[in-house]
């Protein structure tokens, strides 16, 4: 609870400075940069969740508590949080139903055309994929790990990930990435660059991931099959197309 108040103490200190000078003035280093930091951050979190409070309602609060002088107590102030969190909780979970739903209906209808067009190939399991270059080398199988480049996108053309961006190929072993990803892997062979249309469900299904894959997204990549090689370690989860 302390971190809580220091925390909406920030945000309140942020948000007095908006309303004191029409121009921003500069931050003094220390206590008043750090508070204003901490403000940033609340406040971007409140956003992102579509938080509606009241800004002077919120520094009264935060006066009141400091002065010891609260017109509600502690009790009271849990059980209202613990009712807005759930509201929230209740919000989110409709927005992603509702946005689940259309994804499915978008990614259907996407992968149903893309299967007429020449030279996308449909598998049993409903992964699609169309060969790019083809390779000469071996064929990973499921006790392998691969290094490969590879480019995400959403059926829209929006970029959520890239190897290539970074500017570093991704190792990991061939079961510990998306189910999508795993078949397209053990068909490849080493040099093979394909590009892969795969369901939600050999994706990421209703859960969706991160910031830009949501609920039920028909996703796209460009993978490019470079190696096999022994794994020594689990590969780290740093990138969206690993569970």
């Amino acid at each position: 609870m302390k971190q809580r108040l220091l925390a909406i103490t920030g945000l309140a200190l942020s948000i007095s400075a908006g309303f004191a000078a029409a121009e921003p003035t500069p931050l003094k280093e220390g206590k008043e940069k750090i508070s204003y930091s901490i403000g940033m951050s609340i406040g971007s979190s409140l956003k992102a969740q579509g938080a509606d409070v009241d800004p002077d309602v919120l520094v009264k609060g935060i006066r009141d508590t400091l002065a010891g002088k609260t017109v509600i107590n502690e009790q009271e102030m849990r059980t209202t949080l613990m009712t807005w969190q759930t509201e929230i909780r209740n919000k989110r979970t409709e927005q992603q139903k509702v946005q689940g739903e259309k994804n499915k209906k978008e990614g259907e209808d996407f992968l149903g055309a893309n299967a007429k067009k020449e030279g996308v190939v449909t598998l049993p399991s409903g992964l699609q994929y169309k060969v790019l270059a083809s390779g000469k080398g071996k064929t990973p199988t499921t006790n392998d790990t691969v290094r490969a480049h590879y480019k995400g996108t959403l059926i829209d053309g929006t970029e959520f990930d890239s190897s290539y961006t970074r500017g570093q190929p991704f190792i990991t072993p061939v079961t510990r990435v998306i189910k999508g990803w795993t078949e397209a892997l053990t068909k490849m062979k080493v040099g093979d660059k394909w590009q892969l249309f795969i369901p939600p469900a050999l994706a990421y299904g209703e859960r969706g991931a991160g910031a830009k894959i949501g609920p039920n997204a028909a996703l796209i990549f460009e993978m490019e099959l470079l190696g096999i090689e022994e794994a020594k370690e689990p590969a780290a989860v740093v990138t969206p197309v690993q569970k």
